[in-house]
């Protein structure tokens, strides 16, 4: 490790430069520790830099969709330049629970020991609420006592975000009230199933007349509880639709209207390919297609 990852401020997990450390140890002292230290030696090591390291850090947040979120250095800790939202600091923690399950587990750790030292994870919910189990804490002078706390209930997950609260005991309150809330006041509802049929579209030129549509995965829709019937469904045909089709080519869009308000739009894709036809039927299609 290097002289310049161990003398970083702020919380350390207080590795040695000297003394091997794994990169299991390093992501627990991270996450469970807050270990600005474990932040630059893992940066280090991945990307020979912690400079070229955040460059990958907001080219990863560039992918993501992060569109107010800037890094300038791999801990959090105050620079010019470094700043997120509440809105893409939650984008950022569906996608690690998402995409690392793996590695999500480490954040329901209560504590971790290193190098003699015992340090407990500073998430106060790990303790209070059983159905949380991440994510994670912060603080600085300028964003005050910062948590994303993540909870689990009857197989629904939900993010809460709560910046700038004066201590660590009000982040847990107001974190755990968001949590409350979202689960008392919303259903979360699962409207299409991945590979699904929703829909059967006519295909031109094709060795079949028609091709099943469907989304490539589930699809879930959050609304106030008990207001599921304002929900709306359209579906916009690529039409005309023209073989060759592989299966998963997007052919359509689904747009989800909640009381006439758009909630999002989701890629309808070909769950089954369409080869070209043969040469007598492509002509009989083009026939059907003149006088269509």
């Amino acid at each position: 490790m290097s002289e310049r990852a161990r003398r970083s401020g702020g919380s350390r997990m207080f590795i040695e430069p000297r003394k091997p450390v794994t990169v299991e140890e390093l992501l627990r002292g991270l996450v469970v520790q807050s270990g600005n230290d474990a932040c630059i030696a893992l940066a280090e090591a991945i990307a020979g830099s912690e400079g070229a390291f955040v460059e990958r850090m907001n080219r990863e947040a560039a992918r993501l969709g992060l569109k107010d979120t800037n890094f300038a250095n791999s801990t959090g800790l105050p620079a010019p330049g470094h700043y997120s939202t509440a809105s893409d600091l939650a984008l950022l923690a569906a996608a690690l629970i998402r995409d690392h399950p793996d590695y999500y587990k480490l954040y329901s750790e209560r504590e971790f020991r290193y190098n003699e030292i015992t340090q407990q994870n500073r998430n106060r919910l790990l303790w209070l609420d059983p159905n949380v189990d991440g994510m994670k804490t912060g603080y600085t002078e300028s964003a005050g006592y910062c948590l994303i706390a993540s909870a689990r209930r009857g197989g629904r997950r939900l993010l809460s975000v709560v910046v700038g609260t004066a201590s660590d005991r009000l982040r847990a309150q107001e974190s755990q009230k968001l949590l409350n809330f979202g689960f008392q006041s919303y259903d979360g509802l699962r409207l299409f199933q991945k590979d699904e049929t929703i829909r059967k579209l006519q295909v031109w030129k094709g060795a079949k007349p028609e091709l099943r549509a469907g989304v490539a995965a589930d699809v879930y829709v959050t609304v106030p509880r008990g207001s599921a019937d304002k929900l709306k469904a359209e579906l916009i045909s690529r039409q005309p639709l023209f073989a060759p089709l592989a299966r998963g080519q997007s052919v359509a869009t689904l747009r989800l209207l909640h009381d006439d308000r758009l909630l999002g739009e989701y890629s309808v894709v070909a769950l089954d390919p369409v080869p070209v036809a043969g040469f007598f039927a492509r002509a009989w299609n083009a026939v059907r297609a003149t006088f269509r």
